[in-house]
């Protein structure tokens, strides 16, 4: 029987993946139809976002299980007529690359120093070669698939690597720690902290004032994960201090950011706009057929949302 898969995450985005997501549904040996219109009791499985069309699944009585295109699902995952199987994006090549390559650039911005001689107005001649990457202490917060591969990749450059997860996980040549007993030890003197950690209510200011006083002083926020993770008020105290040395943020509680937002002028800020990472489509197609065709052999879903823990 023909599956019936619906795609529900806007025409703009139909228009990308139609072709290769098709093209990736036959490659995965799956007789479907890729639909943007169906009647509900047809529909097997559908393609969204959380900002996309279908906000009411009531309707969609056989419908196997809902397969977002973003790693996030705070926008979904707390929908009431939402009981279908939902299906996170975890293991997109592209997104994770593309998060590896952003997370390991400001790293090494940072710990290089690379901005006072790329923005040297005064051509100051300041003969000091940064220490090596064995000298600093980064330290990741939120170990899933994106921040397992951030931490493994900086891990190779040769950073003191630290993690933390809300469960116990274990990444080579990386020290981990979990849970709350675990969470202050990870950041005690850290030069580097990178948040990865979803948006749950359990996640919200995590970077709070106590705990940006935890790390080194003069210390670096990156944070490519979600805006409501850190505390801003906080966050702003501690660069004006000196407690923070910079923070390069690309994602914010509203975005785009508001223009008269402080972050903008503020000159140990750097702003990225939610350019981190993405989605790519090739790659992301093939997620998509791969978990539609383990959901017909019986098998769990790869990324399935747990939804008690919000991710």
């Amino acid at each position: 029987m023909t599956l019936t898969v619906l795609f529900a995450a806007g025409d703009a985005a139909f228009a990308d993946y139609e072709a290769p997501l098709t093209r990736a549904l036959s490659e995965a040996g799956l007789d479907a139809r890729l639909v943007t219109e169906a009647a509900p009791e047809d529909v097997d499985y559908i393609v969204t976002a959380p900002n996309g069309w279908v906000q009411d699944f009531t309707p969609y009585t056989n419908t196997k299980a809902v397969q977002t295109l973003w790693a996030g699902v705070e926008g979904i995952v707390g929908n009431d007529t939402l009981t279908q199987p939902l299906a996170r994006m975890v293991d997109d090549e592209g997104l994770t690359q593309g998060m590896v390559e952003w997370v390991t650039g400001h790293v090494l911005r940072h710990h290089l120093g690379m901005d006072a001689h790329i923005v040297n107005p005064d051509h100051a001649w300041d003969h000091q070669a940064p220490p090596l990457a064995a000298e600093r202490t980064v330290t990741i917060l939120g170990l899933g698939t994106l921040g397992t591969a951030c931490a493994r990749m900086l891990a190779t450059v040769g950073f003191d690597m630290r993690g933390w997860s809300r469960t116990e996980k274990s990444v080579e040549d990386v020290a981990c720690h979990h849970g709350d007993a675990g969470f202050g030890t990870a950041l005690d003197g850290a030069d580097i902290v990178v948040l990865l950690l979803p948006d749950t209510a359990a996640t919200r200011n995590v970077l709070d004032a106590a705990a940006i006083g935890r790390l080194a002083r003069g210390a670096v926020v990156i944070n490519p994960g979600r805006g409501p993770l850190i505390d801003d008020d906080a966050l702003l105290a501690a660069l004006d201090e000196g407690q923070l040395s910079h923070a390069t943020l690309d994602v914010f509680r509203t975005e785009p950011l508001p223009q008269d937002h402080p972050f903008w002028a503020h000159p140990r800020v750097t702003v990225t706009p939610h350019i981190a990472s993405e989605t790519r489509t090739d790659s992301a197609a093939r997620e998509v057929a791969a978990n539609i065709a383990r959901c017909e052999r019986g098998e769990t879903l790869k990324g399935l949302v747990d939804r008690d823990r919000g991710y």
